[in-house]
């Protein structure tokens, strides 16, 4: 599809303070039409029928992968500047990108979920962040299957499509809640405690963390975990968390916030009250 000539150049570095949350709202409005256009016609008709490959970590990519970050790549820098990283790239660029992306950068993950899609399980997302100074202040996680765009920005709340979020009361309780989690990477002790003697009521995992993070945000989830995350799993969906008026920070209680090389545990929970005692529990069982 061509580009508006709007966007046909890429736009300046602009300067933070003046730029209202108003502003930043209007340019996610841009980026999700621009992701449900490149869902539409890079990655569904992909959809079932996508041969697969290999990275050299393990990870599975596709055609539909590399497809739509070629698109993300040309076009983002022409609503907010900055450089796009990847997970498709390779660590060199990674860390190339992050160094001279402090005034401003894009973390794209083009399909989070590649087994679900794969595999035909209908649970997979684009997920792009506009970071500025390493911190995220824009972010959109869609999923073409459900038609559910999850975005937000820094200072004008969080929405899917245009309800804001959450969409329900979260509990206050964490022997009420319903945790997502995932035990890949967490210690065997942990592992064993949150199997054996959960602290919640019940738990899912569905194979899509940036999807998981908006799940949260709606209120889906009340409880979050993960043992091991990269920039472009979390960097979206940690910001559409804090502006439904969720929390979270790394398993072993620091900020989330760094490059592409480093992998986090994390925790979150819907609400502050929830997160303290969530993270409590985990902390005093890791």
């Amino acid at each position: 599809m061509p580009l508006p000539l709007h966007l046909s150049r890429p736009v300046q570095s602009p300067n933070m303070l003046s730029v209202s949350p108003d502003t930043l709202l209007s340019k996610a409005r841009l980026l999700e039409a621009l992701v449900r256009e490149i869902a539409a016609s890079e990655i569904l008709p992909r959809y079932l029928k996508v041969s697969r490959g290999r990275k050299a970590d393990g990870t599975l990519f596709t055609e539909a992968d590399l497809a739509s970050q070629r698109r993300l790549v040309e076009v983002l820098p022409t609503i907010l500047p900055g450089p796009v990283l990847g997970e498709e790239m390779s660590r060199e660029m990674q860390a190339r990108l992050w160094g001279a992306g402090r005034s401003g950068l894009w973390c794209i993950d083009p399909i989070d979920g590649t087994t679900n899609f794969i595999n035909g399980i209908p649970f997979f997302a684009i997920s792009i962040a506009w970071l500025f100074d390493h911190e995220p202040r824009l972010g959109v996680i869609y999923n073409p299957i459900s038609e559910e765009c999850f975005l937000a920005t820094q200072g004008a709340g969080a929405f899917l499509n245009d309800e804001a979020l959450p969409l329900r009361r979260t509990t206050r309780r964490l022997r009420e809640a319903v945790a997502g989690f995932d035990l890949k990477q967490v210690s065997p002790h942990l592992g064993d405690e949150l199997v054996t003697r959960p602290p919640y009521f019940s738990q899912r995992n569905f194979g899509s963390s940036t999807l998981e993070w908006c799940f949260l945000a709606a209120g889906r989830f009340d409880v979050y975990m993960h043992g091991g995350q990269m920039l472009w799993d979390y960097a979206a969906g940690q910001l559409i968390l804090a502006e439904a008026g969720g929390q979270a920070c790394s398993l072993d209680g620091g900020t989330l916030s760094a490059g592409p090389a480093v992998k986090r545990g994390v925790i979150a929970a819907a609400n502050p009250l929830l997160f303290a005692e969530w993270r409590t529990w985990l902390q005093s069982h890791s």
